[in-house]
Parts: structure tokens; C-alpha cells; sequence
């Protein structure tokens, strides 16, 4: 067992230790209170009671309202209100969070979409991809034909119109 005056001493640094980081902080007291004021001014201090509201929110007529920072004109506002309107993108009423134009589609203009590809070249890229081997294979490893059976997949002139059976040969052979 620890000798018990060694006991206090080693207790006696841990509390200078902590009082010294305590007040290693760099704040003097008038600093403190010059800070308390301007939270108390600024009504930014907890009121009492549990309800851990500030005092400004306690009481907001005992302090100077807020200043707004506008980023829009008033104009600005009601212009853009005006365009979702017409466009249907304000929410619709109820929770599925949907927009009008979503709900009610007929009443609103159709919305542009973005060209994709034609059903022939998705086509195309398939018979280019099955015949190079850039065909996911099964399983979960998530490789490409050409990287489990390198062998099968030398690269090789080929026909740019060949026919989709032709194509899909080296996947009916891993079966």
C-alpha cells in the first residue's frame, strides 16, 4: 500500500495542475465581465427555469430586434413565386412531398428531358461489349469476362455489324 502523504502530494499536483490549466485560459476577469455584459445586453443568456431559453427569447420586447440580411428584393421574390407557379414546382398538398407537376401533370407544360441515346446504339455498345469481353461476369466479384478468361478474349478484327448470336457466343460458352 502507497505511503498516504505520498498519496497527498500526488493529489496536491493533480489540483495545481488543474487550477493552472483553468487559468491558463488567458481571460482576466475584466475580460469575463466585459463579456457577461454583452451577452447580458445582447439578451443571449439563459433565462431561468428549465426551459433553456435565452433571455431574448423569454422577452424579446426587452431587446433590439435582430437585423434582417436581404439577399432578394421583394420584386425578385414574387417573380421567381410566379415562374414556380406557372412551372408547377411548388409542393402539393399532402406528405408524399410531390410537386404539382408531378400530381397533375396535364395542367402543367411538359418539362424538356435530356436526349439519351438511341435503342440501336445502346444496342450496338452491348454487341461491342459482349464481343470484347466488358460483360460483367456472375457472382459477386463483380470482374469482367475478359479479365476472368483473358484467353477467350484476344483482341481480334470483327465486323462492325456483326448479328447479336454471334456476339453473345463467348457468354453461352461460360455457362
Amino acid at each position: 500500500m502507497p505511503n498516504p502523504s505520498i498519496k497527498r502530494i500526488v493529489l496536491l499536483l493533480l489540483a495545481t495542475l488543474c487550477a493552472a490549466g483553468a487559468h491558463a485560459q488567458g481571460k482576466t476577469r475584466d475580460q469575463v465581465r466585459a463579456e457577461f455584459e454583452a451577452a447580458r445586453r445582447a439578451g443571449t443568456l439563459l433565462g431561468a427555469g428549465e426551459s433553456s431559453l435565452t433571455l431574448r427569447e423569454q422577452q424579446p420586447q426587452n431587446f433590439a430586434a435582430h437585423q434582417a440580411i436581404v439577399t432578394k428584393t421583394r420584386e425578385e421574390v414574387l417573380a421567381e413565386l410566379d415562374v414556380a407557379r406557372r412551372s408547377g414546382n411548388l409542393l402539393a398538398a399532402g406528405d408524399a412531398g410531390l410537386l404539382l407537376n408531378e400530381v397533375h401533370p396535364q395542367s402543367y407544360p411538359a418539362r424538356a428531358r435530356a436526349q439519351g441515346r438511341t435503342r440501336d446504339e445502346v444496342r450496338a455498345e452491348l454487341r461491342e461489349a459482349t464481343r470484347n469481353g466488358d460483360i460483367l461476369g456472375a457472382g459477386e466479384a463483380a470482374v469482367p469476362l475478359n479479365q476472368l478468361r483473358p484467353e477467350r478474349y484476344a483482341r481480334q478484327p470483327h465486323a462492325p455489324n456483326a448479328p447479336m448470336a454471334a456476339a453473345s457466343a463467348p457468354i453461352a460458352a461460360l455457362r
